[in-house]
């Protein structure tokens, strides 16, 4: 088939029109045109009142060489087929995947599908208790530190918006086969489709159930609530490592020549413990910032004009870059359209915002994080017991600010919140307006620079004026920050060679969000992957 992209409809186009403008758009005859089916539609809103559907089709043409000589928008349709490596042998010891979240997940699945039948070590608890526990954070501050927004089967993704769109390059069609993975496991079909695919909180639950039944009815066993705290390694002669054993919080040891590393972003005292055992690590750049909260209807407004609120548009998202004066970028993160900021702590003491959506996104706010980069150097400020210019300074940066978020939120896991006319007033707010704030266990009134280094704190203040010029109202008095946004990737990466293995510790796969390889539900699930091929070819 021959892949034709940017085929642009008006929104309120019918039905028949699709093939007619192919055939129009390509001059075909009668019947040249054989079949058609639609890969991919986005929508065009940079003209407001005009917006137009984009269509990318794949064709069957009667002459599909003719075609490609005389159409320059023509190409070979790629292969939409997820092609597994070659079946390795059955090792003594079998793989052990570290994490059920979106990474582990795909690499515990597609382990499984080549029969390795893998072991999942999982922290947390099981999906549905880990829902309850979180509920109960949420509605009454009883935070479970193995069991939250970050902990837990399905991972920080579960509590989220579910986007699953990513910018990484993927010859091998591995997003596909994630999509169609999340399809059979109960995802609506659209997701493969549509530009900009989500699936929302309560649906990834049952998704997560569903996938957790396929891995272990192809062999695989889960172990919740089972952490691992020590990693025995011999070391060689040449000073190269090698996995031994893994040592849970309970004490007992399981042996293991080949481990994947999917722990997420947020498993500090799992750093701590590959540190210890002299695993390569380096840190990496973070951004900090804070949640930013309007009416929905004021971005559909200023995204779509007279057409918010079609169906085929629903609620309107955003994506905001500005680069300050002082040389930080400052970025709209993990939009999340109709939907609610989340409490997201896993530690006591701390308080940590993110957004989450269901799949209708039909809540009354649009929610954001508003946040700006930061460099390893900046970590020195605030290492908090870490050593300044080690691996692990990061967490020590970000465990700081959180704590200054639950002393300025009052000490009982409300955030602080401010009005973004205060905000930039350089006052601190005493009532909030208009816009009410979704996070949950409640917000207290205050002055967000209490609890932000002062360079993002001036940052964040210069680019809201220039995203209001972008977005009409996103500057509005009302609007509602509320903090603090910390754990928007790992603080550090482990570094892997192309075998997919530690630099320094063979049997060891880092991969996802946690070692610094990912950023959202698919790029995590595709490393996933790719880790479980990296495991086979080692084993083959």
């Amino acid at each position: 088939m021959l892949r034709l992209n940017e085929l642009k409809l008006p929104l309120e186009h019918p039905p028949e029109a699709l093939e007619q403008a192919v055939i129009e758009r390509l001059g075909l005859g009668p019947g040249e045109l054989l079949s058609w089916r639609i890969v991919r539609r986005g929508h065009d809103a940079r003209r407001r009142g005009a917006i137009r559907l984009v269509y990318s089709l794949d064709l069957a043409l009667r002459d599909e060489d003719a075609a490609l000589v005389r159409h320059a928008a023509l190409t070979r349709a790629p292969e939409a087929c997820y092609r597994p490596v070659a079946l390795p042998p059955p090792p003594l010891l079998r793989p052990v995947v570290i994490g059920a979240g979106p990474c582990g997940l795909l690499a515990a699945l597609v382990l499984a599908q080549l029969g390795l039948r893998p072991l999942i070590l999982e922290r947390g608890r099981i999906v549905r208790r880990r829902t309850v526990d979180t509920f109960a954070f949420w509605r009454r501050a009883e935070l479970t530190p193995e069991s939250n927004v970050q902990f837990g089967e399905g991972g920080a993704g579960t509590f989220s918006d579910g986007k699953l769109y990513s910018q990484v390059s993927d010859p091998h069609q591995y997003g596909r086969k994630v999509l169609q993975t999340f399809v059979q496991a109960g995802a609506p079909a659209e997701i493969l489709v549509v530009a900009k695919p989500h699936i929302g909180t309560f649906r990834l639950v049952s998704m997560v159930e569903s996938l957790r039944a396929s891995i272990e009815a192809l062999g695989g066993e889960y172990r919740f609530e089972s952490q691992v705290t020590r990693f025995h390694l011999d070391t060689g002669a040449n000073g190269r490592h090698r996995i031994e054993a893994l040592e849970l919080a309970d004490g007992s040891t399981i042996a293991a020549r080949q481990v994947v590393l999917a722990i997420g972003h947020s498993a500090r005292d799992s750093f701590e413990a590959l540190h210890a055992a002299g695993i390569a690590m380096h840190a990496k750049p973070l951004s900090i910032g804070v949640r930013i909260e309007h009416p929905q209807s004021l971005i559909d407004a200023a995204r779509f004009g007279p057409q918010a609120g079609h169906k085929l548009l629903g609620a309107a998202d955003y994506k905001l870059v500005h680069h300050a004066s002082g040389g930080r970028g400052v970025y709209s993160f993990c939009m999340c359209p109709g939907g609610t900021v989340v409490a997201a702590a896993s530690e006591l003491g701390g308080v940590v915002t993110n957004g989450m959506s269901q799949y209708s996104r039909a809540e009354r706010n649009a929610n954001a994080g508003i946040v700006v980069g930061l460099q390893p150097g900046d970590f020195a400020l605030h290492a908090n017991g870490f050593d300044p210019g080690g691996p692990l300074a990061g967490i020590g940066f970000q465990r700081h600010w959180e704590r200054r978020a639950f002393v300025v939120g009052g000490g009982d896991y409300r955030a602080p919140a401010q009005r973004v006319g205060d905000f930039l007033a350089g006052r601190a707010s005493t009532t909030l307006g208009a816009v009410i704030p979704s996070y949950k266990p409640g917000v207290t009134p205050a002055d967000l620079a209490a609890c932000l280094p002062d360079f993002a704190t001036v940052a964040i203040r210069e680019a809201l004026p220039h995203f209001d010029r972008r977005i009409p109202g996103f500057a509005l008095a009302d609007a509602v920050m509320t903090g603090v946004e910390t754990r928007t990737s790992s603080p550090l990466r482990i570094p892997r060679g192309e075998d997919g293995q530690s630099l320094n510790t063979e049997g060891l796969f880092p991969a996802g969000e946690g070692a610094g390889y990912a950023g959202g539900i698919l790029s995590a699930a595709i490393d996933g992957i790719r880790a479980a091929e990296a495991v086979a070819r080692a084993l083959a």
